[in-house]
């Protein structure tokens, strides 16, 4: 279980590196003329997600339970973002379809990797490790 936990932490640092360099690029840079008709909400929700995602891989890369929280907390506030920008579609709003697919794949990343940060991170109560 470690050696997932440790794949799923380098999977988030990458996932948040990427994550904020695209994000950045497109609100701060270049890249909005590229990123065509983008959801504004999406991108800077995206944005900052980022640097959770960066903090929660180092958080599992330590094994602390809170890396477990905040992996979850990521996967429901992505969802939520993902059902906000499906209403935003269903009412007109223009969208590029790489919003979805790239949508999809974070719901289903930060899923599977709470789920992972979950189960690998329980600890019996009362041990040491509860405090961190």
């Amino acid at each position: 279980m470690r050696l997932a936990l440790r794949i799923a932490a380098g999977v988030a640092v990458l996932f948040g590196a990427a994550t904020v360099a695209s994000g950045g690029n497109v609100l701060f840079g270049t890249g909005a003329a590229a990123a065509g008709a983008y959801v504004p909400f999406v991108v800077w929700f995206n944005f900052f997600a980022g640097f959770a995602y960066l903090t929660a891989g180092i958080g599992l890369w330590l094994h602390r339970r809170w890396a477990a929280r905040l992996a979850l907390a990521l996967a429901v506030l992505t969802a939520a973002v993902f059902a906000a920008f499906g209403l935003h579609v269903a009412v007109g709003g223009a969208f590029e379809a790489r919003t979805v697919a790239a949508m999809t794949l974070r719901t289903l990343v930060w899923a599977g990797i709470a789920a992972l940060a979950w189960f690998g991170l329980r600890m019996p109560a009362g041990s040491a490790s509860d405090l961190r």
